[in-house]
């Protein structure tokens, strides 16, 4: 009895350990970017999106829209997928690609707002998104945030902030 159960650790240890080594730091590596997500909102947080087409504010003198797009590839790590795959097999709902997709898209619009801060735009409207699996096992996605960025005047921002992203 013991002599299997040495066996059984010899043959699977190697295994366990580097799946809960991927479990760990795949999670944490998630948690980082997920604060950093948060930290980078907030400090973007003055430029207004509006996913409004013809929306048009008050724009400043001599100003003119111009495109800003912020792009991102993310995988997702191995221990998730199996995982994912396991839950598919229940046809339960796959929360690790839901979270894949909401890092993307949340990374991809900070991006465009980053570019749209350091280029003195402070208003972005007629956001567009673009989501693509990049491999067919959907571990892997490109996410795309574009829109026009203007300098805007307009001091009542209420419709704009209702609309914000």
């Amino acid at each position: 009895m013991n002599n299997s159960l040495t066996q059984f650790l010899i043959n699977y240890a190697p295994f366990i350990l580097l799946f809960a080594a991927g479990w760990f730091f795949g999670s944490r590596h998630e948690r980082q970017h997920l604060a950093q997500l948060r930290v980078s909102e907030q400090e973007l947080v003055h430029i207004i999106v509006s996913s409004e087409r013809f929306y048009c504010p008050k724009l400043a003198a001599g100003s003119e829209g111009e495109l800003v797009l912020g792009s991102v590839v993310i995988a997702q790590d191995y221990f998730k997928m199996i995982i994912a795959r396991v839950l598919s097999l229940f046809g339960k709902n796959l929360t690790t690609y839901e979270t894949l997709l909401d890092r993307a898209r949340r990374e991809a619009i900070v991006r465009m707002r980053t570019e749209a801060n350091v280029k003195g735009y402070n208003h972005i409207y007629g956001l567009r998104m673009e989501v693509t699996n990049i491999n067919q096992l959907g571990s892997m996605v490109e996410a795309i945030a574009y829109g026009t960025a203007v300098i805007s005047i307009d001091s009542n921002n209420t419709i704009a902030a209702k609309s914000s992203i």
